[in-house]
């Protein structure tokens, strides 16, 4: 079966890497974060877009997301799931009473997009300064009880890994799916 997993939970908490180890190990495609592939690919500074440069780079890595999803018909894991961009979309002040809005929520918190959701918890890493997110614990704190509060409402089924080793994640990951 062509299983659709999802990694999320704010920065620094080992999404990334955990789902490039579970993509390799269930043999299916991995789907990056695309924030850090974006600045990557471009070199922008996020700073100088500014808030509105913001809200319409969120709304493109989304149709982007969107699109790597539904093309990876044999399963996929992805690194962030649909909720962290309803809650980035939250959290930094874009929600707005407009179609984009209702559009992005509509879509990012639909049930079914996923087989499994594993929420990786904030704090057990110490967060690294590399020029994508903020260092600062208590930013991505907040982020984090966002995220946790949007799949508490929209999806409650996402399970919570309190491993920490990447290895253990995914022997707890593979664990789980073969309960099932």
């Amino acid at each position: 079966m062509a299983e659709r997993i999802a990694v999320t939970g704010s920065a620094g908490v080992g999404k990334s890497t955990l789902a490039r180890r579970l993509a390799d190990e269930l043999g299916v495609p991995y789907i990056g974060e695309g924030m850090r592939e974006y600045i990557e690919r471009t070199g922008v500074n996020l700073h100088d877009i500014g808030h509105d440069g913001m809200r319409l780079l969120v709304l493109r890595l989304w149709e982007e997301r969107k699109e790597a999803e539904a093309a990876a018909t044999n399963g996929f894991v992805a690194d962030r799931a649909s909720y962290d961009f309803a809650a980035f979309w939250l959290y930094y002040h874009f929600a707005e009473q407009d179609s984009a809005t209702e559009v992005l929520l509509h879509e990012t918190l639909a049930s079914g997009r996923y087989d499994a959701v594993y929420v990786l918890p904030w704090g057990r890493i110490p967060l690294v300064a590399d020029g994508v997110r903020t260092p600062n614990p208590y930013t991505q704190l907040h982020l984090q009880l966002v995220i946790e509060g949007l799949l508490r409402r929209h999806a409650p089924g996402a399970i919570p890994l309190a491993t920490l080793g990447v290895e253990e994640r995914v022997a707890e990951v593979v664990g789980l799916r073969g309960a099932r």
